[in-house]
């Protein structure tokens, strides 16, 4: 789950790591009182989307006045930014923040995150703020500084110490610097991130090190334990999809194909879009049901896919083990009765009672394309969808 930049530098702050004043404001008026209240003659109004690249696509606007804070807000909220990491469709902005802009004389880059592969937290430092840590590796790796957590151990005062002299602090800027570094450390133990990135981090000209911008990613297995981080969830920022499918517990994510998936478990998901794809088609979803299809979850999950309008036809995968076959079948036939679909679908059932499951679908009196293999059925659901090679060949 990520969270807004306002809500990461909360989290932040609540942990010792010095971040700028600011307030978030919904609406223009909000965003001019927040300035007032901030003092101070500079400010910077920022749009709260979950994307980074936000300066580059005019996602933040410096404000000399409260005309220009007011003009700046108004400019960004109820629209879309695209940025280079939203894709065309962009992010709504629905808030801003608003946050006294002080002038700082370095920038540096400081993340932390996860490395599954080596099974530890990685802090990630470069003198090179503002920029994006793939550009910096690309252009300059030598530029990277990297230190391994120990997890029994946990980051220690010298690693935080030598990453601030490999940066090139002073003696003074050290001493904050290492504290910040530890405090951030902190904050993404205990808040189980997977991934915290302050870039820029800035030196200010009486030798404060603050976190300019924040951007951090949780753990959505542990937020049943993090309710203060749970409660930061705007669902604003998902696919409306995916966030119809997380109040049904749904595993959906949304994909450019025509062919809709409906499946039970991830790895049989993984395997059906597969063979889709090696059938001449395009998955239009990952969709994974989980252990019990039953009609109600098979309707929601049915209704999901249909609201994607690129979706020509629908495949039904279900490999029945604690289930059975025939449970599963009256399930789709009940769904199929409550849910109007107007495209293609194609079943295909396998595992336990899998002769009574197919008996029930062949007596529903449904217009359904039933298949006995995986590779069977996304044969027959590309060319129900008009998707195969070959067929468009023929027509044209």
């Amino acid at each position: 789950m990520d969270v807004h930049e306002y809500q990461a530098k909360e989290l932040l702050s609540q942990f010792g790591v010095v971040v700028p004043k600011g307030a978030v404001a919904f609406s223009p008026d909000q965003a001019v009182y927040a300035a007032t209240e901030l003092g101070g003659s500079f400010w910077a109004v920022k749009a709260q989307v979950h994307a980074g690249a936000r300066g580059k696509a005019g996602g933040i606007k410096l404000c000399k006045t409260y005309h220009e804070v007011r003009d700046a807000a108004a400019d960004l909220l109820g629209k879309n930014l695209v940025t280079n990491q939203t894709g065309p469709e962009g992010k709504p902005v629905q808030r801003v923040y608003v946050e006294l802009a002080e002038p700082f004389e370095q920038e540096f880059y400081l993340g932390f995150v996860l490395d599954r592969k080596a099974e530890r937290i990685r802090v990630i430092a470069s003198k090179e703020g503002g920029m994006e840590i793939e550009e910096i590796a690309d252009e300059n790796p030598d530029a990277i500084i990297q230190v391994i957590v120990e997890p029994a151990v946990g980051l220690q005062s010298f690693q935080a110490r030598e990453i601030a002299f490999d940066l090139g602090l002073n003696i003074k800027q050290v001493q904050r610097a290492t504290q910040l570094i530890m405090n951030a450390y902190r904050a993404f133990r205990d808040c189980d991130a997977m991934m915290l990135e302050i870039n820029p981090l800035v030196v200010t000209k009486d030798d404060r090190v603050v976190a300019l911008d924040a951007k951090m990613s949780f753990d959505d297995n542990a937020l049943f334990r993090r309710s203060n981080v749970a409660d930061m969830h705007d669902p604003s920022q998902e696919d409306p999809r995916e966030a119809k499918a997380q109040e049904h517990n749904l595993n959906y994510i949304g994909l450019d194909g025509e062919i809709g998936c409906i499946v039970n478990g991830a790895g049989l998901a993984m395997a059906t879009m597969d063979m889709i794809k090696h059938a001449g088609g395009n998955p239009a979803n990952f969709l994974d049901v989980g252990g019990g299809a039953s009609p109600e979850r098979i309707a929601t999950a049915l209704k999901l896919v249909l609201s994607d309008e690129n979706v020509k036809a629908i495949l039904v995968n279900i490999f029945a083990g604690i289930n059975r076959c025939d449970w599963v079948a009256k399930g789709v036939v009940q769904a199929c009765e409550t849910v109007d679909i107007k495209v293609p679908l194609v079943v295909r059932l396998a595992g336990t009672n899998v002769e009574e499951g197919q008996k029930i679908l062949a007596d529903s009196g449904l217009d359904l394309i039933t298949a006995d293999t995986l590779a069977e059925a996304a044969q027959k659901a590309v060319e129900a969808c008009g998707a195969s090679p070959e067929l468009e060949a023929a027509s044209a």
